[in-house]
């Protein structure tokens, strides 16, 4: 998101709260995760990497990082989730009134596609559900969560379910048969789930709204336009072209004969010639030449975008006297 990836944003929230100490479960990219992480020291933080075999679940995730956590109070932060604002002031109300879980809530258009909540009219949480068919309620769970060791009992005593996964809603619903102290706080800032592109892009548009013009350490030649909030970063070049902001170009990325509209984000290393993109993603090494126009597009790492070849074609007519054709060339 406006280069740089959505973790990041989680990491920095979690250290603007005050947490230095963070386990952070891996799978399959657990290699570019780490490449990218490090020890945290860049974030204030101190990282230990958890190993989970597969994906089954997030309580299962609580499970098996229950020797890194002990018997602190934690916080879980799902590191596809973008939160406008931060957590500081969450974790400050947790750590003063300490339930045994602490939930966040937001109203949503569609919440079959989360775990939806029901309250009761005092506004204490009743029941939860996962991607319920009949929702209940508007109110879908945000992904942070915050709990004291109790939880790790809720985990333990928990089955799976039919997905196959050790759902954290069963676990979370386990503390209030057992009538703990589980409690919400709806927001009602910005939030997003990047799970799928539309998501992922209209966060990047969110965030590039937030862009400081810069082009400083970058070469911009004379024919080139640069309009409204554009950062180009060091040793970028730009030629012949029109960059419309907000909008990214990363470092050392090559834009030549171009046009780059709003609310694109270009990362390091890019090269985009003869070519017309917006509203888009483009990730490290990507490049996109001789393409007519490209829109609300994710272009991943080391691509490469470029023409079809044009396949020569041929038309058999036969044709009675006096007709008129027209052939689209």
């Amino acid at each position: 998101m406006a280069n740089k990836p959505v973790l990041f944003y989680g990491l920095e929230a979690i250290a603007e709260a005050g947490i230095t100490e963070v386990g952070i479960i891996v799978g399959d990219t657990e290699e570019e995760i780490r490449a990218a992480v490090g020890d945290g020291s860049r974030f204030g933080i101190d990282v230990t990497y958890i190993p989970q075999s597969e994906p089954l679940g997030l309580a299962h995730a609580v499970l098996i990082a229950q020797r890194f956590l002990g018997d602190d109070d934690f916080v879980m932060y799902l590191g596809d989730n973008f939160i406008v604002g931060g957590i500081a002031g969450l974790v400050e109300g947790f750590c003063a009134d300490r339930p045994d879980a602490q939930i966040l809530l937001t109203r949503v258009p569609d919440p079959t596609s989360f775990g939806v909540a029901e309250l009761d009219g005092d506004g204490r949480v009743v029941a939860l559900e996962e991607k319920p068919k009949e929702p209940k309620s508007d109110l879908a769970l945000v992904g942070v969560y915050l709990f004291t060791r109790v939880i790790h009992e809720a985990v333990r005593s928990i089955r799976p379910s039919w997905r196959g996964e050790l759902e954290i809603t069963h676990a979370i619903q386990w503390l209030i048969d057992q009538e703990r102290d589980v409690r919400s706080t709806t927001i009602r800032g910005y939030w997003k789930d990047t799970g799928n592109v539309t998501d992922m892009l209209e966060v990047n548009r969110t965030v590039l709204e937030t862009v400081e013009p810069c082009t400083a350490g970058a070469h911009v030649d004379d024919e080139s336009e640069i309009i409204g909030r554009v950062r180009i970063e060091p040793g970028a070049r730009v030629t012949r072209s029109r960059i419309v902001g907000p909008a990214i170009i990363g470092a050392r990325s090559v834009i030549s004969d171009a046009y780059v509209g709003p609310f694109t984000s270009v990362a390091h290393d890019c090269r985009i010639e003869d070519s017309e993109i917006e509203y888009s993603i483009v990730l490290r090494g990507a490049s996109i030449d001789g393409v007519r126009r490209v829109e609300a597009s994710l272009i991943g790492h080391e691509v490469e975008v470029t023409p079809a070849p044009r396949s020569p074609s041929a038309h058999r007519l036969v044709l009675g006297d006096h007709s008129k054709v027209q052939i689209s060339s």
